[in-house]
């Protein structure tokens, strides 16, 4: 009885291969076209892309000032540690996906229409008290990672352009970022994934070597870790760094074989890895303790033509990670009003809309480029990437016949479920301890030290005149 259920639930694995709709598996294109280059995305690669374009964007430039709190060998090291961690998580979270489809596709469900969102996921398998709490956190998060890529865009562009301040920077980018309500799904993020990438990717070797050029400062300091404070403050960014699998669900959705995402999110973190690692170190290398008062790395290199290249290209990727935090939150604000279905982009971009305002109003109120990040990892990000899906993933196989009927077991490297229990509960109690206990203690602390200093709605935070020329040691 169980070897039919297991066969049955296979092949309804199988069968989502084969199916079309425009939010869903959409038929792998027999013809290449211009359109399908630029617009058309489902394979392998666009959800690679995806992945990693959406993992690593403004964080690159605040790395450095998260090695000024710890240290070069604990950044290094939980680069690495959360790295790994969080393409687990992403995992769990794909296995989660996998196992709702073929149970409600069981049922006779159709997704042509319908994009599957992780709070769907959570109420199918485990009910509605969940898809409350995963609706409540993802939202959330997504809504402040939003905040926080238009509060970079103004950020960075103050470093070319000083003559009009940050808030005022805001006003503009929050315009310009608002054009994402027409951008349908992530399907349509293909050739936005690509060159995101390859902006950030040119953006973290010019930080790597601009900073080995400049040498070190005079009398440079490497004095992380001092304090406590500091470190669970930078430990926490390092965190959010690495929890960037929000909008997992719906990019495996936007695939046309979505079971093929399992390990996708591990080889995007791999190459993240040859972004952040030498970039943050070689920047801690040349400033050492400067970086304390200097969130933005761009603020202490000297101003040249590739550092401007560098500015707007990231401005570019940051609007393009503004829209992949924003679509899913798009999608719960078409549901709610009830044109989801509807096939005018038009129609949906006018309802997105308000969702844009809360986001360009936070932006505005919280401007302090940094340390906001480490505050989203602790009270958000810790449970929204790390602890919900992994007490998800317990709770959805608990019983034998879970266990046994389920459509993924566990990977070939983990020798049995009680393995992977042992493995999930050491990241609950990881997270809940070290991430949102010392995390959040330590991110709110220094938060509202920010607000002390520069208080909300601050005209022009951390601003000061880039250096002219470098200083060699």
């Amino acid at each position: 009885m169980a070897e039919g259920k297991q066969g049955e639930a296979e092949a309804i694995v199988n069968q989502m291969e084969g199916e079309e709709g425009r939010d869903v598996e959409i038929e792998e294109p027999a013809k290449f076209t211009i359109k399908t280059l630029l617009w058309h995305g489902g394979s392998v690669y666009d959800a690679w892309f995806s992945c990693a374009s959406n993992q690593v964007a403004q964080v690159l430039l605040t790395l450095p000032y998260s090695f000024s709190q710890m240290g070069m060998l604990s950044g290094v090291s939980l680069q690495v540690f959360y790295g790994l961690v969080g393409s687990w998580t992403a995992y769990l979270i794909s296995v989660l996906y996998i196992e709702y489809r073929s149970r409600r596709e069981k049922e006779g469900a159709n997704f042509k229409n319908h994009v599957i969102q992780w709070f769907e996921v959570l109420d199918g398998l485990l009910g509605s008290y969940w898809k409350g709490i995963g609706l409540a956190f993802n939202c959330t998060f997504l809504l402040f990672g939003s905040v926080i890529q238009l509060i970079a865009c103004a950020s960075n562009i103050y470093y070319i352009n000083d003559r009009l301040d940050k808030r005022t920077w805001t006003y503009i980018f929050g315009a310009c970022c608002a054009t994402t309500v027409f951008i349908p799904s992530f399907h349509n993020y293909r050739i936005w994934s690509f060159l995101g990438l390859g902006m950030t990717t040119f953006t973290a070797w010019y930080l790597t070597i601009a900073a080995l050029v400049h040498g070190q400062v005079d009398g440079v300091k490497h004095s992380a870790p001092t304090k406590m404070v500091l470190y669970f403050t930078g430990a926490t960014n390092i965190l959010y760094t690495f929890g960037g699998h929000a909008v997992t669900v719906e990019i495996m959705h936007a695939m046309w074989k979505p079971q093929k995402f399992k390990y996708i999110y591990l080889l995007a973190t791999l190459y993240v890895f040859t972004l952040t690692i030498p970039s943050a170190a070689a920047v801690y290398w040349a400033f050492g303790d400067q970086l304390l008062t200097h969130a933005n790395a761009f603020s202490l290199l000297p101003r040249s033509g590739f550092r401007d290249a560098a500015v707007i290209l990231m401005l570019i990727h940051q609007f393009i990670t503004f829209g992949f935090a924003c679509t899913p939150l798009y999608f719960v604000w078409e549901k709610a009003v009830g044109v989801h279905n509807t096939k005018s982009i038009f129609v949906r971009a006018v309802a997105r809309l308000p969702v844009v305002i809360p986001i360009w109003f936070l932006a505005i109120i919280f401007p302090f480029f940094g340390p906001i990040n480490s505050t989203v990892g602790a009270l958000l990000v810790s449970f929204t990437v790390y602890i919900i899906p992994t007490v998800a993933h317990m709770l959805t196989y608990r019983t034998a016949e879970a266990r046994q009927n389920a459509v993924e077991k566990p990977p070939f490297f983990i020798p049995s479920w009680t393995a992977m229990y042992a493995g999930n509960m050491f990241v609950v109690v990881w997270v809940l301890v070290v991430g949102f206990g010392f995390g959040g203690w330590a991110s709110m602390v220094n938060f509202i030290k920010q607000v002390d200093t520069f208080g909300l709605f601050t005209k022009c935070y951390q601003c000061q005149p880039p250096p002219s020329s470098p200083s060699h040691h």
